[in-house]
């Protein structure tokens, strides 16, 4: 019995309007509508919308609805205000006193983070990793943690994948194919979203949560691009799909979101909108229960 946790970085529940909304065009399994619309999804799993926004004013953020997806404790209202970007170093000792992950590991639980990094950025970062680097950093780019790395890292002994797990079949690339990497020269296989599925649902059977970040979407809702929105949700969907028929009888995939954006294009900024929460396996009985973002660690850890 585990729990696959995907986490899809900017994707809200909009008006059902494929001219502003990427995900009316389709029928995706995150295609959710504010209006409680959505296509039944497969293998009896379940949606609902969560509130994101957390009782405080402004825009939700990435660095705070993420620290409070990890953690179960609302982060922005800890915080004072929603904070955008990666976190600051008050949020980050936040998240490393809270994470989900430590919290699983006090239980004698095992969790991967799925997603592979090179191994200059995650030396650069402080983080150990085995390896030589296969890519310089530009010099001038600033670096900070993301919130995932910073939970994931909370928990004793805990090692964050390179790309040469990413080229041995045990960790994924945020696009899920390896394209990205392997335009700075990663040298990884070329895989489709099923194969990617398939090397997640592996990394589900030899542990008790695995994460999975999948960022594209946020992107592109900032570039305001159709095109770009309808690629990385066309390769997400058919992951998550592969992962869904694949799932055993006790396993669960969760999937959320941190705030809205992609769902409505006229803006390059986040949205107020709720977000979806879908529940597959075990999870789809539970997910009413996830009202806003504080109540996902909370259901991770009864799952897993």
């Amino acid at each position: 019995m585990g729990v696959l946790f995907v986490f899809v970085d900017g994707v809200g529940a909009g008006a059902p309007d494929p001219a502003v909304n990427p995900l009316a065009r389709a029928p995706f399994l995150l295609s959710r509508f504010a209006d409680g619309s959505g296509a039944p999804l497969p293998r009896g799993g379940r949606a609902r919308l969560a509130d994101a926004r957390l009782g405080v004013p402004g825009r939700p953020q990435s660095a705070t609805g993420q620290a409070t997806l990890l953690t179960g404790e609302n982060a922005a209202a800890a915080m004072g205000r929603h904070l955008l970007g990666f976190p600051t170093p008050a949020l980050r000792a936040f998240i490393e006193a809270r994470s989900l992950f430590a919290t699983l590991a006090s239980r004698g639980k095992r969790a991967a983070f799925a997603n592979a990094y090179p191994v200059a950025y995650l030396r650069a970062l402080g983080f150990p990793c085995d390896g030589e680097p296969e890519w310089e950093l530009p010099a001038r780019r600033k670096l900070r943690a993301s919130a995932t790395t910073v939970a994931f890292s909370a928990a004793p002994g805990a090692r964050l994948a390179t790309w040469e797990d990413a080229r041995q079949g045990r960790a994924l690339t945020p696009d899920l194919t390896g394209v990205r990497a392997n335009r700075l020269g990663a040298g990884l296989p070329p895989r489709s979203p099923e194969q990617a599925a398939g090397i997640a649902t592996a990394l589900l059977r030899a542990h008790d949560l695995v994460l999975l970040e999948f960022f594209e979407t946020d992107e592109a809702g900032h570039a305001r691009s159709s095109e770009q929105a309808l690629d990385c949700l066309g390769r997400l969907d058919r992951f998550l799909r592969a992962v869904v028929a694949a799932l055993g009888p006790d396993d669960s995939l969760l999937v959320t979101s941190d705030h809205g954006n992609l769902e409505d294009l006229s803006s390059r900024g986040h949205t107020l909108a709720e977000v979806p929460v879908l529940g597959f396996g075990p999870a789809a009985g539970r997910i009413d229960a996830v009202s806003d973002l504080t109540r996902v660690a909370p259901l991770l850890l009864e799952l897993a």
